[in-house]
């Protein structure tokens, strides 16, 4: 197999590490932002430049074969050697290049996004690559430099830090204000029915599952709008909240504690000069803004 191995496209064996890592042609693609159809069709042309079967189809996904295993072995050496080549230039690059950022897409639109003059203007050869996504990005393999996410961190390989609690609230239109101090049934603006995985959907359905929601949305910023519009009562972050006009603070006399939100980093990646920069920057920017993101300070007024 090694001369074989040799004369496969590399594009191919790309597709192939994806399927040993994610077992499944859907998530695959998903992974590589391709459908599904281009994971097999890359499949089936690395197996016949290799004339051997590197997976089995089961019921519960590919697993790899012998074969398949003995080229996974070879082809996650050769992404780690592309990896470190990637990081000597890096080093090279200095305060100039490419930092790619992912994040929640809600958290990113309405907190980040317009707060990031500073840091262009600080270093303005560095360029930012904002990326939303419901998966986790692998920062190993590269999908991203920098991570922001909620909740503790599972992987202890990267390097990491608490950098803000995230608090939420309900909100709604003035007029809800009006109604619930007469005595009204709250109506909620909350989360549809795929989004139970959401810490605050789960907690939602479980504490206030017996109210009417008047809409539901997968969307923080759709619920915002809505409440703002008057259709009911929305459970969002305080961020949100007061970046949206028309909202005030309610109580239903439950809530739920502040999230943590953790900034994650490679350590190798740590030392790269312009990565290090973004860091540094988006530290500041958390520690600044604290009692908004905590929920305790410039929440509307509830009087």
């Amino acid at each position: 197999m090694p001369d074989r191995f040799r004369t496969a496209d590399w594009e191919d064996l790309r597709f192939f590490l994806a399927l040993a890592r994610h077992r499944t042609l859907s998530a695959a693609a998903r992974a590589l932002k391709v459908n599904h159809a281009t994971v097999s069709r890359r499949l089936a042309r690395l197996e016949a430049t290799l004339a051997v079967p590197l997976f089995d189809r089961r019921p519960d996904g590919y697993g790899l074969t012998a074969d398949g295993q003995a080229v996974l072995a070879e082809a996650a050496a050769m992404e780690e050697a592309a990896l470190a080549a990637l990081k000597r230039l890096d080093r090279r690059d200095g305060l100039s290049g490419l930092v790619r950022l992912t994040t929640t897409r809600g958290f990113a639109d309405s907190f980040l996004a317009n707060r990031l003059a500073p840091l262009l203007a600080a270093h303005p050869g560095i360029d930012i690559e904002i990326v939303t996504d419901s998966r986790l990005l692998s920062l190993a393999r590269r999908e991203a430099d920098i991570a922001l996410r909620f909740g503790s961190p599972r992987d202890s390989a990267l390097k990491g830090k608490r950098v803000a609690m995230i608090g939420c609230g309900f909100f709604a239109a003035p007029l809800w204000r009006d109604r619930l101090a007469a005595g009204a049934a709250p109506v909620l603006v909350t989360f549809d029915g795929d989004s139970a995985f959401i810490p605050e959907a789960a907690w939602l359905a479980d504490t206030f599952g017996g109210y009417r929601a008047a809409l539901r949305s997968n969307s923080w910023q759709v619920q915002a709008a809505a409440a703002r519009d008057g259709f009911g009562i929305a459970f969002l972050p305080n961020y949100l909240a007061v970046a949206t006009p028309g909202l005030v603070a309610v109580d239903l006399g439950a809530t739920l504690p502040p999230r943590e939100l953790w900034m994650l980093i490679r350590p190798d990646l740590a030392a790269v000069p312009r990565v290090r920069a973004v860091s540094d920057v988006l530290d500041t920017l958390f520690r600044e803004n604290r009692d908004l993101l905590a929920g305790t300070a410039g929440i509307p007024d509830r009087d």
